[in-house]
């Protein structure tokens, strides 16, 4: 066989390969995004943040684009601001040391430490930077395709000054927490000092209270909870949570949907 007959079979030999790995690449499916993962699960997102902080506002704006990703599925967001950073030069007026005591919970269930942020926390079982965009996608992603064990149904209503939430779980594990979060939606703050002094500042699912109390042994019960003087049921929302307390894992999570006086819709 002539040499160009033999160099003419190996370049048809490697155009086919390549034919076929083109084939093979362009039928698989594509990797799914958010609001198409298959499963009943759930993501709870907890983003640990700061106005004194500099590296907090990309974490801020990243909360609100996957917020607007994945509407329409079971994905839930809470933004708590922490106190740690008041003392170097600004204030932020949404800040807890609550707030600051829940990551610290979390430093011991997730073995981090020191504490830091931004931070986000998926459904209590792990920690990411709260600027990893596409780490967190995946998360959420992997939570939504898992069948939780737990449930969680929620009914709300106002009462005078006060939030009158009732509960129904099942399966909870013996040990576990209803964490009762009001949040604020949304809200902008002009930051005069500190990291980003100068900067108005947007935020999203600002955590402006949490209550916690252990379980009822039936599953079933009630809480009241003070709601700040600013609340209103079009501009503010409620999420309970269901955390179990030896790892910090979030079992179940549920949201009453609340009309203009902060009854739970019918």
């Amino acid at each position: 066989m002539s040499t160009f007959k033999i160099l003419g079979l190996i370049i048809c030999s490697i155009l086919a390969v390549l034919s076929l790995a083109f084939i093979i690449r362009d039928t698989t499916p594509a990797k799914k995004d958010i609001g198409k993962a298959d499963g009943k699960g759930f993501a709870v997102l907890e983003l640990f943040t700061s106005e004194g902080c500099s590296s907090c506002p990309p974490a801020d704006e990243l909360l609100a684009k996957i917020q607007q990703e994945s509407q329409g599925e079971a994905v839930y967001f809470l933004a708590y601001h922490v106190d740690y950073w008041d003392r170097l030069g600004w204030k932020d007026i949404f800040s807890s040391a609550d707030f600051s005591e829940r990551q610290v919970k979390y430093g011991r269930w997730l073995n981090v430490s020191p504490i830091y942020t931004p931070q986000v926390i998926v459904n209590g079982k792990a920690q990411y930077i709260g600027s990893e965009g596409s780490a967190i996608r995946l998360a959420i992603s992997a939570q939504l395709a898992i069948n939780p064990g737990a449930t969680l149904a929620l009914r709300a209503r106002q009462d005078g000054s006060g939030l009158i939430v009732q509960y129904q779980a099942t399966h909870a594990v013996k040990g576990c927490l209803l964490l009762i979060a009001i949040i604020q939606k949304s809200a902008q703050s002009k930051v005069a000092r500190g990291e980003n002094a100068g900067h108005t500042l947007s935020h999203v699912q600002i955590v402006r209270k949490l209550q916690s109390e252990p379980l009822n042994a039936t599953g079933n019960g009630s809480s009241i909870v003070a709601l700040p003087k600013e609340y209103n049921a079009q501009n503010w929302e409620v999420i309970g949570l269901i955390q179990d307390q030896s790892n910090g894992q979030i079992l179940a999570v549920a949201k009453p949907e609340l009309n203009e006086t902060g009854n739970a819709k019918k």
